[in-house]
């Protein structure tokens, strides 16, 4: 019935194990016999696929039950059926308790006998089937798994980048470099992870503040290059880069980093105290995301040099951002954020734009 089906019989008695050899001749299978427990242990550390054993119980050296025991005890035994095959009834109970998986008392059918031990060949094999299979599907599983994460990897990569080129398409329209981008970029996502919001929310907002200022594409060369002061209504033109921001950025909730993209270019110049534009919504109504974005902003706003004004010393940068404590800025945030002062400049010189400008040279050298 069964392909290359293996018993082991065992018992003291060698006329039984020639009755057992006799009676299972008919199924086509390979018998092996061990005298004692501890030479059918011995055998199955050197035979990979036994499929019943058939045991007695009173033998010498290892009888039956420290043989049930051991066999059920090891991981690599436990499954094979075990038969007990005794000349009396009166230790069923304890060897099924140990994990026999059947018993047999003598003297037996032969044709019982043969159905009882196909049947739990029967299950072996499936058994071990099933085993094989779900091997198989498991290593099927972990490569697949792996592509999808590779696949999904880079996926995060592109929207990076997008995130990033679209953020450096808004900044090359205002005079920002393209290290702006990236200092608020790791800024952002060093000053959530400190706030204590999951790796994975760090990571979203990471990909997205780069998009925090991308509505100022809409906005007119004259008012977004303008040197001087803007007059009120100028003013209120360029609020609107939030608005044109949160249009670009819209109708995209299958994708979290833009979709978190849009909310923080919509809110990112609102204030605690309610007084931003251009929903002026207050205190925790405005998105955390927007409100980390909005410290580390001015931060590297003020410490940057622009064709309108120096960079300020990190003192004053500092002097000014406590200034906005409750009134721009998440107080909590802000206090976590100067208290850490140190990693943020560290942060914004290794992304320094000087670095940024020698990237460009580079660049121009081998079109040249």
């Amino acid at each position: 019935m069964f392909a290359e089906v293996t018993i082991l019989a065992v018992d003291d008695d060698c006329m039984n194990l020639e009755m057992l050899d006799l009676m299972l001749s008919e199924l086509e299978c390979r018998i092996l016999t061990a005298n004692n427990g501890q030479q059918a242990i011995e055998i199955l550390k050197s035979e990979a696929d036994i499929d019943v054993v058939l045991l007695d119980l009173e033998m010498p050296v290892m009888d039956g039950y420290e043989t049930i025991a051991r066999i059920k005890q090891s991981f690599d035994w436990r499954d094979i059926p075990v038969i007990v095959v005794t000349a009396g009834n009166q230790e069923v109970t304890r060897t099924l308790a140990m994990g026999a998986n059947d018993f047999i008392t003598k003297p037996y059918n032969p044709e019982e006998l043969r159905l009882r031990v196909m049947n739990h060949v029967r299950s072996k094999k499936l058994s071990d089937l099933a085993k094989e299979m779900n091997g198989v599907l498991e290593e099927e599983v972990v490569k697949k798994t792996a592509a999808l994460q590779k696949a999904l990897d880079l996926s995060r990569e592109a929207e990076y980048e997008i995130s990033l080129r679209l953020g450096k398409a808004a900044e090359f329209r205002d005079q920002e470099t393209g290290m702006h981008t990236r200092r608020i970029s790791e800024l952002s996502k060093h000053l959530a992870c400190l706030a204590g919001i999951a790796e994975d929310q760090c990571e979203v907002l990471r990909f997205a503040s780069p998009l925090h200022d991308v509505g100022k594409i809409g906005i007119p060369d004259r008012i977004l290059l303008k040197a001087g002061k803007l007059d009120e209504v100028e003013f209120d033109i360029m609020k609107q880069h939030t608005v044109i921001g949160g249009k670009i950025l819209s109708d995209a909730k299958r994708y979290p980093v833009i979709d978190v993209g849009r909310i923080i270019a919509v809110q990112h110049h609102e204030k605690w105290d309610g007084t931003g534009y251009p929903c002026g919504l207050r205190g925790e109504d405005i998105h955390i995301f927007a409100r980390i974005v909005s410290i580390v902003d001015v931060f590297d706003a003020l410490s940057s040099e622009r064709p309108y004004k120096k960079a300020f010393t990190l003192a004053t940068s500092i002097s000014i951002m406590e200034e906005g404590r409750a009134v721009f800025f998440d107080p909590d945030l802000l206090d976590l954020f100067l208290n850490n002062i140190q990693s943020f400049v560290a942060i914004r010189e290794a992304l320094s734009d000087a670095r940024d400008e020698q990237v460009h040279i580079c660049d121009i050298d081998k079109m040249t």
